[in-house]
């Protein structure tokens, strides 16, 4: 059976940063890489909000550059995922769908989250060109333009307000008639004049053509009247789904599923078990973000086994 000191789970910025951190603490972790290699960013296109690319850099080479840079000091990066763990004794015990076992002192959890799409042919089909899940991280693309954001939650409200401040309309798609935000927010978005709230409607398509993103079809649930929107970018609001299913049982999640860490730390309440990243962050879901709590993670791993 195969033992090694850290086993990183997910790669995506919080996976990759802490196997750069643990691999120059001469951890030699292993990182298995998981269904999505490079995690939720690279279903955007040019990242312009991460650091140290003033031109902005597209999200794939983003992804490849930390991986890289993680091999270049000797991270043991490998594709495939975990399929199976157990982590009632040290060392943990996990299974890869390639039908490995390893042993492993510390582990770090960042399999992401992953967000919550309608499910239509035609939002994947524009998926990257014009359909986003992330305001904060596309949204400078549509200045100026018109924008659909699809949710009536708090945050389907931040990001209106945040799109209202960069777009010359938005949209806001709610299939109820009423929002289902604090109070504070439903008032900053009825008291923004470029926020236009479509009630009682569901998406029908997303409109588009082979330069992306063109309008899209509308049905209203209440007269049953299908009608068109013109605009250049469609906003997912409506949730992220935390990927933490195979370590619900050992580590205790909140009520959306996120996995909880201690205050100020990336522990998970199990000695050497760790998490960084979007699937303990339901709060900011940035790379950036991601990244330092991935840093985090394996500076607090280190200090782990020189105790132990």
């Amino acid at each position: 059976m195969e033992h090694t000191k850290c086993l990183i789970i997910g790669g995506g910025p919080a996976g990759y940063t802490a196997a750069i951190y643990a691999s120059r603490a001469a951890l030699a972790p292993v990182l298995y890489e998981g269904m999505e290699p490079g995690g939720q960013l690279t279903t955007t296109t040019v990242v312009e909000n991460f650091p140290g690319f003033p031109e902005g850099i597209d999200a794939n080479e983003l992804m490849d550059g930390m991986r890289r840079q993680a091999a270049r000091f000797g991270a043991d990066i490998r594709r495939g995922s975990v399929v199976k763990v157990d982590f009632s004794a040290r060392p943990f015990r996990v299974d890869t769908d390639g039908g490995q076992t390893l042993e492993a002192e510390a582990v770090i959890i960042a399999t992401g989250a992953t967000a919550r799409y309608l499910g239509l042919p035609s939002e994947q089909k524009f998926r990257g060109s014009g359909v986003s899940a992330c305001a904060t991280c596309d949204g400078f693309f549509y200045r100026k333009k018109d924008v659909a954001v699809v949710g009536g939650g708090d945050t389907a409200c931040e990001e209106a307000t945040y799109l209202a401040g960069l777009c010359r309309k938005v949209y806001m798609i709610v299939r109820r008639d009423v929002f289902r935000a604090s109070k504070a927010m439903q008032e900053k978005v009825l008291s923004t004049p470029n926020i236009e709230v479509l009630w009682n409607c569901n998406t029908q398509e997303v409109l588009g053509d082979e330069g992306g993103v063109t309008g899209a079809r509308l049905v209203n649930n209440k007269d049953g009247k299908v009608f068109d929107i013109r605009i250049d970018g469609f906003f997912l609001a409506i949730g992220h789904h935390p990927n933490t299913e195979l370590f619900a049982p050992w580590v205790r999640t909140d009520e959306n599923g996120y996995i909880v860490t201690e205050p100020d730390s990336c522990r998970t309440g199990i000695d050497g078990v760790f998490a960084a990243g979007d699937v303990q962050d339901p709060r900011f879901r940035q790379a950036v973000t991601a990244a330092a709590s991935g840093c985090k993670a394996a500076l607090e791993v280190e200090k782990f086994l020189l105790g132990h």
